[in-house]
């Protein structure tokens, strides 16, 4: 299982950059499932490049594996929030 809270880039979580970078998105009028979407790629590519830059570039399958498998983890962690927290806490006027 993978601890989110070691997740650290110069000691910011990068799951709140990512959710940072999604509410960005979100206050650029991005909604509905493009809004689901680009949240999962900004995690994709963020938990990649985390995992590239700990770790080096893999050379075989299971490293690639690894990596993908921890960016789309980050990736739906964000994407997954907002579909949670609008079901939860609807907006309001």
């Amino acid at each position: 299982m993978f601890d989110f809270s070691t997740l650290l880039v110069g000691g910011i979580s990068l799951v709140v950059v990512v959710f940072g970078l999604v509410e960005m998105v979100k206050s650029l009028g991005l909604r509905g499932n493009w809004l689901t979407v680009v949240s999962l790629l900004i995690g994709l590519a963020l938990g990649m490049a985390y995992q590239i830059a700990k770790a080096g570039i893999p050379v075989d399958f299971a490293g690639w594996f690894s990596v993908t498998i921890f960016g789309i983890a980050l990736g739906l962690v964000a994407s997954g929030f907002y579909k949670w927290s609008d079901a939860r806490f609807p907006k309001s006027s």
